[in-house]
């Protein structure tokens, strides 16, 4: 697999696991819940599954060469792109006024 397929294959992924959580009444898209998700808990869901694209990433690299060092400033950058990802699902859950409801 060449970088740029692991680039975009990379981004196709974090777009739809940002959103995953606020478009899915299931945990992680396949757990059932009895309950409807809280805010706090689809928070809870992001935050796993930045760190499963991350791990992703991690692996992508270690494909292609040698992995980079990070510091506190590229989780500080991945995280706040990975919540900007998720705006699109939280607009269609939240903000979005619905027909019947």
């Amino acid at each position: 697999m060449s970088q740029t397929v692991s680039v975009w294959l990379l981004v196709l992924t974090a777009l739809f696991a940002a959103n995953l959580p606020f478009l899915s009444h299931r945990l992680f898209g396949f757990v059932s819940v009895v309950r409807i998700k809280s805010l706090g808990v689809r928070l809870l869901e992001l935050l796993v599954l930045y760190l499963l694209t991350g791990g992703l990433a991690l692996l992508l690299e270690q494909r292609v060469g040698q992995i980079a060092p990070q510091t506190w400033e590229f989780y500080a950058i991945t995280g706040t792109l990975f919540v900007t990802f998720a705006f699109p699902g939280f607009v269609f859950r939240y903000l979005l006024k619905r027909q019947g409801r």
